[in-house]
């Protein structure tokens, strides 16, 4: 009887690899997989819109035909970008406070005031100006509900006029401008609260606030790849290669110098080995050994690199069926490998010791308020998002302006 409850106990306690302080026995790591989710979601915000401004800022005219899809997927996860945060709360209720007494020296309080100017300043802006001629003939052709919610998005502003178009395009132009720095600022923030933290040897790197930004454009891009192929293959429609093409490019490159940083961060604290460069070496070759070892630099790095290198060097010479699908497997695995990283990087710098002689397991719980559960929710209520504004601003039946089909919205 006493073996059976010793071994109860045992199994409820962590479990624990060399020294470990007494204080951090009966602690789980209070960051989950809630703070692992959070800025996976806010990377690929940010990464969905610099793929948008190729085409408005810098002009990349093959990619026009992901510029709708690009912007509408970064707004389906920017709304859903808070909801980890509140779900890690204890009382979410209380969020408001944030605006209502603001703190302006904490990185984390600046984050609701940096979340309402991207979403309500420019992205919302920059959508309206480039739907708003739409917004006005769906709004004269469409009847029941979706004629109310277009009628009501015109704003009342319904003048189509040739002054009127010019001044739309002149003014997305210049949200797209301002968007990149404050996207590069929505998620760049998340690396610099992990990077000023110099007491944790595995987060304290000013290298962090850039690989995050990288890793960020990566996923971003990653993501249209698979929106695009998947939601051609929904509809039945031929992908426009030229355009998948530009975007496995744009892909490639952003990945080898996301990669290189990466790499030149391992190489940096492997040469400097600096207190508790040991008990990272224990992290890398054994707690984190599958989801970074073989997660993050085989599946999501080194695989993508092989498949989208060998296109840039074939280019032509590979079949449309089999580029699309290597092209598509590399935004799968991109995606993956940035979660891991996200992963690495949240739950690694909570599993060794402060004594730097130990580490800690950790077993992610399936329900609950820090389960893997409303992770997965969470991560699936931005595609239920995407799909409905798919349905309302991109369906197949909608006419669209001479403006959106000079951009290639739609063929």
């Amino acid at each position: 009887m006493i073996n059976e409850v010793t071994n109860i106990v045992v199994e409820a306690l962590p479990q624990f690899q060399g020294y470990v302080y007494p204080n951090e026995a009966n602690l789980n790591p209070v960051w989950s997989t809630l703070i692992v989710v959070y800025p996976y979601i806010t990377g690929l915000v940010a990464g969905a819109f610099i793929m948008a401004s190729l085409v408005r800022v810098f002009n990349v005219k093959a990619l026009a035909p992901v510029y709708r899809l690009s912007m509408l997927t970064a707004l389906a996860f920017l709304l859903c970008a808070t909801l980890p945060l509140l779900c890690h709360l204890g009382h979410p209720e209380r969020n408001y406070e944030i605006m209502m007494t603001p703190h302006m020296t904490s990185p984390m309080a600046i984050f609701g005031f940096v979340y309402a100017w991207y979403l309500m300043a420019v992205l919302l802006l920059e959508l309206w100006f480039d739907f708003r001629q739409d917004f006005v003939r769906w709004s004269q052709t469409t009847s029941g509900f979706r004629g109310i919610v277009y009628r009501a998005l015109t704003l009342g502003v319904t003048d189509l006029s040739p002054k009127s178009v010019q001044l739309d395009m002149k003014m997305e132009w210049i949200l797209s401008i301002v968007g990149i720095p404050s996207a590069f600022l929505l998620h760049g923030y998340v690396g610099f609260i992990f990077g000023s933290i110099k007491a944790n040897p595995w987060w304290g790197n000013v290298l962090m606030p850039i690989m995050f930004i990288l890793s960020a454009i990566v996923s971003g891009i990653a993501l249209c790849v698979f929106n695009y192929i998947v939601l051609s293959w929904i509809r039945r429609k031929a992908v426009d290669m030229r355009c998948l093409d530009a975007m496995a490019m744009f892909l490639f490159y952003a990945l080898v110098v996301d990669a290189a940083i990466e790499g030149l961060d391992v190489l940096h604290r492997g040469f400097a080995a600096e207190e508790g460069f040991a008990v990272l070496q224990t992290m890398i070759h054994e707690k984190l050994f599958y989801t970074l070892n073989v997660g993050q630099i085989g599946v999501g790095t080194l695989l993508p690199l092989m498949m989208l290198g060998s296109l840039q060097v074939l280019r032509r010479r590979v079949p449309e069926a089999v580029r699309r699908t290597m092209i598509f497997l590399s935004g799968a695995t991109i995606l993956f490998g940035v979660l891991m990283m996200r992963w690495n990087v949240v739950m690694g710098g909570q599993f060794f010791s402060k004594s730097f002689r130990g580490v800690m397991s950790y077993k992610m719980e399936f329900a609950g308020q820090e389960g893997w559960l409303i992770s997965a929710v969470i991560l699936c209520l931005p595609f239920i998002i995407l799909t409905v504004l798919v349905k309302l601003f991109l369906s197949e039946q909608l006419p669209v302006s001479e403006h959106a089909l000079a951009d290639g919205s739609k063929k």
